[in-house]
């Protein structure tokens, strides 16, 4: 149940909630542990209970729970767990998320609005976190919500070696969806030695400010383009933006995402779509329903794993991506 280091008596324990149960034991598997045995469940009105099996006094516990739908119960179970913890006396309590919910509320765009990422890194540092782990956050920004260390973890090599693996990258080029995506774009034509485009969006002025217009910036013209963003969600944004590469004479694109949220009509979207494939990793699951044959899935318990590793040896998450600027 524990992992114990061989100079020290520093206890290891892994953690989760019931979410996302297989990236759990996919994390485990991949440290050499067993996740720690607990007991949750709902009473009949909705609330959570949770109850630890084992000791966790002096431990140094990772708290496992990726944020998917429905998306408040796993985020107030995330954060009962780490109350339970807090009060059982473990040493120290890292919140492991590798999809942080509300990450894109990090802002107000307008008056009265709320920064719900903001308040949901002060609500586990309020239940007792003393660090926080998450994988390609929205907005590096949300680093500085957390009084506290914040490891934030990229899948980029993930994505990008797989990609480079089966494609000839003198053909290839990484587009950014958005001009809020330039700097993430940049990191992996810095890995994969390609070029880089961005699609410029704007408003119609013909179209009483209804239909946005696709500006590509940059040569894609007979290359195979690399569509690179943080999450999928309905798939509407990355499919259009796809369109707009064909347009400019693209030869085949390919959607690369860490998230695959996959809500509303984005598994039609993407099917239907020009896409050649997609590629995401496993931070979310993606029920039966949601595969199709374009999707490739791959797994991010190593990188998460190995984190673990390098917070609990009180080593480097840092030089888990040496050459990333």
């Amino acid at each position: 149940m524990t992992g114990v280091t061989a100079t020290s008596q520093k206890k290891l324990m892994l953690l989760g909630g019931r979410a996302y149960p297989q990236l759990l034991a996919e994390v485990a598997y991949c440290i050499g542990i067993e996740p720690a045995p607990a007991r949750l469940y709902d009473f009949a009105n909705g609330e959570i209970m949770v109850r630890f099996l084992e000791s966790v006094r002096g431990c140094d516990a990772f708290v496992l729970q990726s944020h998917t739908a429905p998306i408040n119960q796993w985020i107030m179970e995330h954060l009962i767990m780490v109350d339970a913890l807090k009060r059982a006396s473990a040493k120290r309590i890292t919140v492991v998320t590798p999809f942080f919910g509300y990450a894109r509320q990090d802002k107000k765009s307008a008056g009265r609005e709320p920064i719900s990422a903001r308040l949901v890194a002060d609500l586990f540092a309020t239940a007792g976190a003393d660090r926080l782990m998450a994988v390609d956050l929205h907005t590096a920004q949300i680093q500085g919500f957390f009084d506290g260390p914040v490891d934030h973890l990229f899948a980029l090599p993930i994505l990008a070696d797989y990609l480079a693996a089966k494609l000839d990258v003198n053909h290839v080029t990484v587009v950014a969806p958005d001009a809020g995506r330039v700097r993430v774009c940049e990191r992996w034509t810095d890995r994969l030695g390609t070029p880089l485009a961005i699609i410029h969006k704007r408003r119609d002025p013909h179209v009483a400010n209804q239909v946005k217009v696709f500006e590509v910036v940059g040569q894609v013209a007979g290359r195979t383009c690399i569509l690179v963003d943080d999450m999928i969600d309905t798939g509407a944004t990355i499919t259009k933006a796809a369109d707009a590469l064909f347009e400019q004479g693209a030869e085949r694109v390919i959607a690369a995402a860490t998230h695959g949220v996959l809500s509303g009509a984005a598994v039609d979207n993407l099917k239907n779509s020009r896409i050649s494939e997609v590629v995401i990793t496993n931070t979310l699951p993606i029920p039966q329903e949601a595969q199709f044959d374009k999707l490739t899935v791959l797994s991010i318990a190593p990188l998460i794993a190995r984190a673990i590793n390098e917070v609990f040896n009180d080593g480097s998450v840092t030089s888990l991506f040496d050459g990333q600027s």
